[in-house]
């Protein structure tokens, strides 16, 4: 990771140098206030304003990754009737995990264990539900490499990064749930409602 063309300070590189891994970056991600503004920060910015969002924070995790010696990738959830999810995606010996900012309790980090992408994302499945307590995660994307968007200087602009999200829209997901059986899907519980919904920042 060349300071050169990323853009950071020293004293920057060395805060995302010293999360170590990705359950470091996650701990990091945790600590952070969830916030509901309809932003898209870059990391520079969160690490000044000490606060992210589903989105800033996978965004984060990524820039932190890649200064770990990872590939900045992040991946989409898509949901019906419902936000979606964006999480920053890692290998470790052939096995995928995943380091994500939510304002839900199980739509957080992933140990390395799971064999495919769809795995992955199914790992996300049973915990992922709308107000209506229905839930909700239909498809999930292939993963994005942020290096791509290097010339645009997603790590540390200081403008919004609002045409990572414009990438996200355009690129295929992979359908995870068969139509006809999203229809007799059944709503989750009072238990794993109120589990999932500790600390939840609301308006």
């Amino acid at each position: 990771m060349n300071n050169g063309y990323t853009g950071f300070s020293g004293t920057e590189l060395r805060k995302l140098r010293s999360l170590r891994s990705p359950y470091g970056i996650q701990r990091y991600l945790d600590d952070l206030p969830y916030h509901l503004a309809d932003t898209a920060w870059s990391p520079r910015r969160v690490l000044l304003e000490k606060t992210a969002h589903c989105l800033e924070g996978a965004i984060f995790a990524a820039a932190a990754l890649r200064a770990n010696g990872f590939s900045p990738l992040i991946l989409d959830l898509e949901a019906e009737r419902d936000t979606d999810h964006v999480i920053a995606v890692y290998r470790v010996d052939g096995h995928w995990g995943a380091i994500a900012k939510s304002n839900f309790s199980g739509c957080r980090f992933r140990e390395p264990v799971h064999r495919n992408l769809r795995e992955l994302a199914l790992s996300y499945f049973n915990l992922y539900f709308n107000m209506r307590r229905e839930r909700s995660l239909r498809t999930f994307s292939r993963p994005v490499n942020l290096a791509r968007f290097d010339p645009l200087e997603w790590m540390t602009t200081e403008k919004p990064v609002w045409f990572i999200v414009n990438y996200l829209f355009e690129i295929h997901h992979y359908r995870l749930v068969p139509r006809r059986i999203a229809k007799k899907l059944n709503r989750v519980d009072e238990r794993l409602f109120q589990a999932e919904c500790l600390g939840r920042v609301e308006k």
